[in-house]
């Protein structure tokens, strides 16, 4: 079979269960040649198929995100090593980013926490954006701080950004906070890319996934002059910004590329 073959093949098998069947097969084909995607397509597509092809492509069929299959994720403008150990970073919590853009305008935070770091890809994302920052990343798991200080190895920032165990509170004289924290119900039925693959600590909060929020309006805190921006779930925007709103601080709401709820800005 060619490689043309196997990717028309491969996309027509995937339609069931993915919205971006090509987009996948294509990854997946490069990562087997060890290539890149681009180079994939540019190349011969009529050179047989790679044996290594085969064991991929039913990783995927079984829902297996594609992330986690060839080892790397983009977000932002850096790309991440990710493992099941962490939260797959997805486009909408680039929200994050922008909301804190835009609070800072011309201005750079100078020390960044993130709660809840995962592969580190808030942290890291900021501290490319602001290359006069430092930054913290917390994480109760090790596997995830793992990953997150590997990451930070890899895109030259290790100087700058510290990873240490613990939970929803981290260097008090932080200026700017990023925190996308578990904010799924229990018994919320999730796609099986997500409840057989992702870190079920990463993605479930209580009964009504607002456990953590709860936790973290009550500790949160940082610098004069600066934002806290976090990511909730797209019906739980009034709900978290009464918790936090209750602690005496103002809260406004930001809404993703799809027009859902999805960042609140949080001042004081």
């Amino acid at each position: 079979m060619t490689l043309a073959d196997a990717l028309r093949d491969g996309a027509a098998r995937l339609q069931e269960i993915s919205d971006t069947p090509r987009l996948d097969v294509e990854l997946l084909m490069a990562h087997a040649l060890g290539t890149t995607r681009d180079a994939l397509l540019l190349g011969d597509l009529t050179r047989a198929c790679p044996a290594g092809f085969a064991p991929l492509l039913a990783r995927r069929l079984a829902a297996e995100p594609v992330a986690y299959i060839i080892g790397h994720k983009g977000f932002w403008s850096i790309d991440l090593a990710v493992t099941p150990a962490v939260l797959l970073p997805r486009p909408e919590t680039e929200g994050l980013i922008e909301a804190a853009m835009d609070h800072f305008g011309a201005r750079s935070p100078r020390r960044i926490l993130d709660l809840g770091t995962g592969s580190g890809a808030l942290l890291l994302a900021a501290l490319t954006q602001w290359p006069d920052a430092v930054g913290e990343g917390v994480d109760r798991s090790k596997a995830a701080l793992t990953v997150a200080a590997a990451n930070a190895w890899r895109l030259g920032l290790e100087a700058r950004a510290r990873f240490i165990e613990g939970g929803w509170k981290g260097d008090p004289g932080a200026d700017l906070i990023l925190c996308n924290p578990p904010y799924i119900a229990t018994g919320e039925v999730l796609p099986a890319s997500v409840a057989r693959y992702e870190p079920a600590s990463a993605l479930f909060a209580g009964k009504d996934g607002l456990d953590d929020y709860r936790v973290i309006a009550e500790v949160i805190d940082f610098a004069p002059g600066g934002v806290a921006c976090i990511e909730i779930g797209a019906t739980q925007g009034a709900v978290v910004s009464a918790l936090f709103a209750a602690m005496g601080f103002a809260v406004s709401l930001r809404r993703d590329l799809a027009g859902l709820d999805r960042t609140l800005v949080i001042t004081r």
